[in-house]
């Protein structure tokens, strides 16, 4: 018999409110431009004019970032040592630090204070200037591109004397609020800089995702304390966020329904969206210069390089991200069951439905190349590879 016949009147009910509710959401959320770009390398001669150019088109910079404190999230996901053949980290899974020299010097012209440089390094608290010179980066060429520049590893209290709260509007998906470094706090403009990346668990890993770093291991990591948090962190965020084996430290909200699936793709994307209503990015920058496909991080099984030449540029995180997945060659209003999202919820929809922004791209005003001219497939890239089928590469889910 077919399953349709199990539903009751009222599970009917309540599933027809749901989309109701879900579409007045979608209807509702805010829309914003965003502004897409060929640039084949990252060259600063080229780099830098369209970079200026985009954040024009956008509304400018100094609207954004004058006498103000900015905050760049950076994408150094993984270990420093890791390669994808032998490319370098910047050329397929980190944020590439031309671009982010080249952000840095137009905001220090358009008068911004102060400038952090932000990441949570896996499972360490080394100084965040430590890490990128394991990767061959040098702090120096950061700290000569604007006035005031100062990093820190966010993966623990850092700088800071305590933690500070994050409610998630709506009341979350996972969880109700999130317990932060105090830098998402003491900033007035947040900055995304992701890369244009598959990711095994969420689909894609865009400039929301790129946010799901700035959960502290301390809290929400393996080795985090149960009462309160560790001194530094140990492990990743599998067992807290991806897996939901034990709880975060009690002194963080706990998670808002203790008997949701324990697999990544329901819990990653819904921490993602959360994370996005929580602590709302301002600007977001997606380097699809030079990336990778198939996974997020230089040991994705099946991942190899591949070079787009795009940037995308937004002030809706929601909106850029639907563009980026757009050029990608998804579609952004797809749902579990439909590429990217195979094998996970939406990040797209459930930060939606939080209010964040929409995905609708009829809603979203795209400047500069369009769309349709600008796409690079990533499964035609697969196929073309000979790489399987997402089927293949999932990794097997945990109860």
């Amino acid at each position: 018999m077919s399953s349709f016949h199990t539903y009751t009147r009222r599970a009917w009910l309540q599933a027809a409110a749901a989309a109701g509710a879900a579409g007045l959401a979608r209807a509702n959320a805010p829309a914003a431009p965003v502004a897409v770009a060929r640039c084949r390398t990252y060259e600063p001669g080229e780099l830098f004019p369209v970079l200026e150019r985009m954040f024009d088109q956008i509304g400018g910079l100094g609207r954004l970032v004058k006498g103000k404190t900015v905050a760049i999230k950076l994408n150094l996901t993984g270990t420093a040592d890791r390669r994808l053949g032998h490319a370098p980290l910047e050329q397929t899974t980190w944020t590439h630090p031309a671009v982010v020299l080249a952000t840095m010097r137009l905001m220090d012209r358009a008068g911004a204070h102060r400038i952090r440089l932000l990441e949570s390094p896996w499972s360490t608290a080394e100084p965040l200037e430590e890490f990128m010179l394991k990767a061959g980066w040098e702090p120096q060429d950061f700290v000569a591109t604007a006035r005031r520049v100062e990093f820190e590893n966010t993966n623990y209290l850092g700088y800071g004397k305590q933690y500070y709260r994050f409610p998630v509007p709506k009341g979350g998906h996972l969880f109700p609020a999130y317990d932060l470094n105090h830098s998402y706090r003491d900033c007035d403009v947040y900055v995304s800089i992701a890369k244009l990346k598959e990711h095994l668990t969420a689909g894609i890993t865009l400039a929301m995702k790129n946010s799901f770093g700035i959960t502290p291991c301390t809290i929400y990591g393996e080795g985090a304390g149960e009462q309160e948090p560790s001194l530094v962190p140990r492990g990743g965020r599998g067992a807290v966020i991806h897996y939901g084996r034990r709880p975060p430290s009690k002194s963080a909200p706990q998670e808002i329904d203790p008997n949701s699936p324990r697999e990544g793709g329901y819990r990653v994307p819904r921490c993602v969206a959360d994370l996005a209503a929580a602590r709302p990015i301002d600007l977001a920058i997606i380097d699809g210069i030079e990336s990778q496909a198939v996974g997020e991080t230089a040991g994705s099984r099946g991942s190899f390089p591949v070079s787009p030449g795009l940037l995308v540029v937004g002030t809706n995180a929601v909106c850029t991200d639907a563009v980026g997945a757009a050029l990608m060659g998804f579609d952004p209003m797809a749902d579990r069951g439909a590429p990217p999202f195979e094998f996970c919820d939406s990040t797209l929809r459930l930060a939606e439905e939080l209010g964040v922004g929409t995905r609708d791209l009829n809603r979203i005003e795209v400047i500069g190349t369009p769309i349709r001219e600008a796409v690079f497939d990533f499964r035609a890239a697969r196929r073309e590879r000979g790489v399987p089928p997402p089927e293949w590469l999932i990794p097997r889910r945990r109860t």
